[in-house]
Formats: structure tokens, C-alpha cells, sequence
């Protein structure tokens, strides 16, 4: 029998992280003909591309024609990008120059993920029209990364978002994700980070931002340029675990707020708060409650599993 394959076709770089899997998956059961593309866990569900290898970024590009690509391939936890800046330049900025030209070539409209943390933090919110300065090697890649990708390609869209959660394969994926251990191991006390302004998104609703922008796209050309997401509850995440803790029933009062600027690893900014409205104005947006959110990323990671009942019956 012939199977009804979608006829608008998308390509998703770095697939197999926490990102991509829902690009992918938000795609797929929109009636898209998704392609992912990984590196190292890609098969065997995805197209194992080396994003650095511009003759197999050609190549795939050339054979499946997409009409959209979502960039989310790169390297995003600012300490690695201080200790190997060479590999996180070539990534985030080389490779997504490149993916920009390529797209160019097939007429296929980018959509290229940045983040928050192009912004020093010093006056929130941020429009997209506001002044970067990125305060780290990371943001200050991402940054070069926007411009390379301008530079080869007019026709892009560039969405800049904050700190990502959703459902994790391994619980350091995510930086929200990871303190769970923190907060079920309450036999010891844990210093949290009480300084920094977050705004927790979670990856669904910046996957179902990235659906919505491509399809507004596929029928308004002019749809292009740049757009900030992000979730609209701010919280350091001291407040993060407390309410991880709240939504497990779990206790919280061994977690230790810290409310120093950290010293150690890579700057950051204090509060690079989003401004949202220009993709609000669009109709465009989805934004899950942090507490509804992060259970449903968390559960399968509970330790005590008799709390699962409770939590969920």
C-alpha cells in the first residue's frame, strides 16, 4: 500500500539532544516529513552527519530538498565552550555559516537556535532589536554563530531562548533537570544558586514555536528575522528545586539558597529576560506551567517509587 508521505519536508541538526527529539517529534505528528540529523547517538533512528564535513551537509541537503531546517546541533554548556573554544567555534559558528549557504542554495528557510545569553543581563527585558554583549565564550559563539549565518543567508530566522528542561534521557541533559538528585538526596544539605534570574522553558513549546514559525513562513515570505521564546516564570534555581520539591512532595528544607555571584566556571548574566512580544504579536507560542512541566519530565527519575503513586493516582 502506498504510505501518505507528508509533502512539506524538514531537516533537524542535532536530533538526538534535548532540543531536537522534540523539533523532531513536533513535526512528525504535524504532518511533516521530518529528517533528524545526529552525530554520535544518531542511528539508528537518524542520519548520522558530521555537521563539519560541509560535503555531507551538502549531500543531504541536496537529497531531501528540505523546505525548513532547524538548526539545534550545537555545543551549549558554557563551561566546555571555556575549556575547548576551537571545537565550540567550529560548531557553532563555521558549521552553522555553512548550513546557512546550503539551505540558500535550496531555497529552504533556516531556523537557527540561539540563546539568551547573547545579552550581559544587566537591563531586561530584551527586545531583539536590543545591543548584545555577551558576557561568556558561549554566548559570544552563539552571537558569531547569528552573524554567519546573516552573513550567508538573509532569508533565516534566528530564535533565541533561555535555559531548556523537558524529558531527559540522562538527568544532566538539562541544567534544571540535573539538581533532581539534589533535591531527593535531602540527607545532605545542597547550595543552590539564589543570584541568577532564569526563565525555565520547557523544549515542547520551543519545538511547537519552531512548527508554527516554519508554517507561517511556508505562507508569508516575509515571516524572517529574529525572535526571542522563552517561559514566562522567573526563578533562580534555588526556586527551580524548591519547586521541584513541592511537585514530588518532597522536602526542601536542605536546600541552601546562595545568593553570591558564583566565582567559579564561565560569567553570567545576572537576568537576560526575553521580550516575547514580537512572536506573541504573530499568534505564535506555547508555554507549559514550570510546575506541570518539570513533573512530567521527572517522574521516571523519582527514587523512592512508592512517590509515584502519590504523585500520580
Amino acid at each position: 500500500e502506498d504510505v501518505d508521505v507528508p509533502s512539506r519536508r524538514v531537516l533537524i541538526t542535532g536530533a538526538t539532544g534535548l532540543l531536537g527529539r522534540a523539533v523532531f517529534k513536533e513535526f512528525n505528528e504535524n504532518n511533516w516529513n521530518a529528517v533528524g540529523c545526529g552525530y554520535r547517538r544518531a542511528q539508528p533512528r537518524f542520519e548520522q552527519i558530521n555537521l563539519l564535513d560541509s560535503i555531507a551537509v551538502h549531500d543531504i541537503i541536496h537529497d531531501f530538498q528540505p523546505h525548513v531546517i532547524v538548526h539545534c546541533a550545537a555545543e551549549r554548556r558554557p563551561d566546555v565552550v571555556e575549556s575547548q573554544p576551537d571545537a565550540a567555534s567550529q560548531l557553532n559558528v563555521a558549521a552553522s555559516g555553512n548550513l546557512a549557504k546550503e539551505a540558500a542554495g535550496v531555497g529552504a528557510f533556516l531556523i537557527y537556535i540561539s540563546t539568551d545569553y547573547v545579552f550581559d543581563g544587566t537591563s531586561p527585558p530584551y527586545k531583539e532589536t536590543d545591543v548584545p554583549n555577551p558576557l561568556n565564550l558561549y554566548g559570544k559563539t552563539k552571537l558569531e554563530g547569528e552573524k554567519a549565518v546573516l552573513e550567508n543567508n538573509e532569508d533565516v530566522a534566528i530564535l533565541r531562548i533561555p535555559i531548556l528542561y523537558g524529558e531527559v534521557e540522562r538527568l544532566e541533559e538539562s541544567a534544571v533537570t540535573v539538581m533532581f538528585d539534589k533535591v531527593q538526596f535531602s540527607n545532605k544539605s545542597a547550595n543552590m544558586d539564589h543570584w541568577q534570574q532564569r526563565f525555565p522553558t520547557n523544549v515542547k513549546d520551543v519545538a511547537a514555536v519552531c512548527r508554527q514559525l516554519a508554517e507561517k513562513r511556508m505562507l508569508d515570505p516575509s515571516v524572517k528575522g529574529t525572535f526571542h521564546w522563552s517561559g514566562n516564570e522567573q526563578m533562580t534555581k534555588y526556586e527551580m528545586a524548591c519547586a521541584i520539591a513541592d511537585a514530588f512532595n518532597l522536602p526542601s528544607s536542605h536546600l541552601r539558597p546562595i545568593t553570591d555571584c558564583p566565582v567559579v566556571g564561565a560569567l553570567r548574566p545576572r537576568n537576560a529576560q526575553l521580550d516575547c512580544s514580537k512572536l506573541e504579536m504573530l499568534g505564535i507560542g506555547q508555554r507549559t506551567p514550570f510546575r506541570a512541566g518539570i513533573k512530567e519530565s521527572l517522574w521516571p527519575f523519582l527514587v523512592d517509587k512508592r512517590w509515584r503513586q502519590t504523585v500520580f493516582h
